[in-house]
């Protein structure tokens, strides 16, 4: 018995486990993909956890994938070698030495942490990029800023910041057939040959799409959607989510996060979950239990966990 259990009796156990076995077969053969970063990454006891669910995952008949992040990882690592960040209307601008750095720090160090502590807990991983087997082929992100006193719009160069324009999911089709968990780095190519890094949230949206995965879990660290009384909203349409964002319920930054949910779940995915990752083993937690732990926002807010 683990220590997580030792502490239930023998007819409480057996409740939690006859309480999983629906939501087991409701996933079995399925993909999901998770965004792994925040709290749950930089802490060792909660990667630890987090590894060791995304093994029962795999062992319960269904096909994680994980995208991880590493963006505080980065900035250490710049600040260490003394490259200086440069911003612009909040946006770290990525130069070719940065870009770089953000290939070594993603590709290299995060991603091999994570194989490594899947093997830990049990399992096998796969650590590639976006460059492997064409997997994402993407172009530079521009973004536009209006100066509020001449009202003339600027475009605004991120440098060697990506978005996604195209998945060929054959890597990781191959390794969804086999008993190995893909880790993917956010890092991808133009097609003009540029190395380009793109944020996790956004690559894990376009790969849980070019998946048709059941659900793409995105792990934060918040809570999820609040109502105005700071209760978790744990289900929301995708109407519901235009309407709190008019009424102010949804604001800040949490308003480019839903909105990005929603075009992953007009892209065919049925649900994007956003879920606290301080919560140890929230990823079972929100998969195999009736509450959840997260908000989950689909096309029309049905109560799958029913």
């Amino acid at each position: 018995m683990s220590n997580q259990t030792a502490h239930l009796s023998r007819d409480e156990v057996a409740a939690v486990l006859a309480e999983a076995l629906p939501f087991m077969q409701r996933y079995a053969g399925e993909t999901v993909v998770i965004k792994y970063g925040g709290h749950a990454m930089g802490d060792a006891d909660l990667a630890e956890k987090f590894c060791a669910d995304v093994v029962q995952l795999k062992l319960s008949g269904i096909n994680p994938v994980i995208v991880h992040g590493g963006g505080p990882q980065i900035g250490r690592m710049l600040e260490r070698l003394g490259i200086a960040s440069r911003f612009e209307d909040g946006l770290r601008i990525t130069c070719a030495q940065t870009v770089e750095v953000a290939e070594m720090v993603l590709s290299g160090s995060i991603n091999k942490q994570v194989v490594n502590c899947i093997r830990k807990m049990g399992g096998k991983a796969a650590g590639i990029s976006g460059k492997d087997a064409n997997l994402c082929t993407a172009r530079k992100l521009k973004r536009k800023k209006t100066d509020p006193a001449s009202g003339i719009e600027k475009v605004i160069d991120l440098g060697f910041v990506g978005e996604p324009v195209a998945m060929d999911t054959g890597i990781i089709d191959v390794l969804a057939q086999s008993d190995v968990i893909p880790v993917v780095a956010p890092i991808a190519v133009s097609e003009e040959g540029e190395t380009l890094n793109i944020n996790a949230d956004t690559f894990a949206g376009a790969l849980a799409k070019a998946l048709r995965a059941k659900r793409l879990l995105l792990l934060t660290d918040v809570q999820g959607v609040l109502d105005g009384d700071g209760r978790l909203l744990s289900e929301l349409s995708v109407e519901e989510v235009e309407r709190l964002i008019e009424n102010g319920t949804i604001s800040g930054g949490m308003i480019p996060k839903v909105r990005s949910c929603v075009d992953v779940v007009q892209g065919g995915v049925e649900g994007v979950i956003i879920l606290d990752g301080r919560v140890p083993h929230a990823v079972l937690l929100e998969l195999f239990t009736a509450r959840g732990v997260g908000t989950r926002i689909s096309r029309h807010g049905e109560k799958v966990n029913a």
